[in-house]
């Protein structure tokens, strides 16, 4: 005789008293003239079998507009993104949200015949990264900011600017340029000297054409900075700008929390790249950052001109609403 908790009719009569009828495992037991054990086994065979599937829905869809309208008046910017993050999540998870909802953002400003300034780094490298797809626009150039060249990568990555702007034309569409020159140099006049160059200055040209920039946003003390990893700066050089105040850089310029630059020229002057005063005149500058460490280096990139539009996180945007 076949056994009962094996009777799917009887299975699927069970799944309903409980779970639309509301009936306890004694009810049902006593309903149907079959033991509490028995009703508990046929719950899970209703389970096992797909019977009755379980759907766990996240109650906390944070509406961040509120947010983000206050961020935008108080610091004067033309558009702020803020990415939902928790405490449940890890810290990969949240930044892959960050960089999934960059994605999605940059898609929607980008437009054709638009002429996009890039800088370099992971966090630029992890934004067109992303699993997401899109369609491709034809008439859009990538042009690398800061010189492209270096023997070195970061943990197994190429992140120079030229392979950004490569990247970004991989996922976007349209062309790319590159910017053919080391990213820092020993000497402010070997630099000067090298950018007279015909087969580099061009770049100058592209520079001026630019009508949308997106940045990531550095921050000096960090151990695992870029600039460190790529051999164009040592820890010690990295310590030293953040002892004189730098806060974040741009580009590979840095800058302090007023947005100043004055005390950094030291390294500043020796960087290959568009000029902080050209970054400025740009119409769009798209910064991306996120965590509460950061938030020196967003306020000081804010009050000194280089973004207007921000994409960070929900701690990175709490941290910026707590120093209003």
């Amino acid at each position: 005789m076949k056994k009962i908790v094996d009777d799917e009719r009887l299975i699927y009569k069970v799944c309903c008293l409980y779970y639309n009828d509301n009936m306890n495992q004694m009810e049902i037991g006593d309903y149907l003239g079959v033991s509490r054990s028995s009703v508990m086994r046929m719950l899970q065979k209703g389970r096992e079998m797909g019977i009755v599937t379980i759907e766990i829905h996240n109650p906390f869809t944070y509406d961040y507009g509120e947010m983000e309208k206050k961020i935008e008046n108080y610091y004067g910017l033309k558009d702020v993104v803020v990415v939902e993050d928790s405490v449940l999540d890890s810290k990969t998870e949240a930044a892959s949200y960050l960089f999934g909802q960059a994605a999605d953002y940059l898609y929607n400003v980008f437009n054709e015949g638009d002429q996009i300034g890039v800088t370099m780094g992971q966090t630029l490298n992890n934004v067109v990264a992303t699993n997401k797809t899109y369609d491709k626009f034809k008439n859009i150039m990538f042009v690398p900011i800061v010189g492209g060249i270096s023997q070195s990568t970061v943990d197994g990555v190429d992140v120079q600017s030229n392979e950004i702007a490569r990247k970004f034309a991989d996922k976007f569409g349209g062309t790319y340029t590159q910017f053919l020159s080391p990213a820092v140099f020993s000497d402010k006049m070997i630099l000067n000297y090298f950018m007279q160059e015909k087969a580099v200055n061009y770049i100058l040209d592209e520079f001026r054409k630019i009508n949308i920039a997106v940045v990531s946003l550095g921050i000096p003390e960090k151990a695992d900075h870029t600039l460190f990893k790529a051999g164009y700066a040592t820890q010690r050089e990295l310590r030293t700008l953040a002892e004189c105040g730098a806060v974040g850089d741009v580009a590979l310029q840095f800058y302090d929390e007023e947005g100043n630059t004055e005390k950094f020229h030291f390294f500043n002057d020796r960087v290959a790249s568009m000029q902080l005063d050209m970054i400025r005149k740009i119409p769009v500058k798209i910064g991306i950052a996120g965590g509460g460490k950061k938030v020196h280096s967003v306020i000081g990139a804010i009050r000194g001109g280089f973004i207007n539009v921000l994409i960070t996180n929900a701690e990175c945007a709490r941290e910026l609403i707590r120093r209003m």
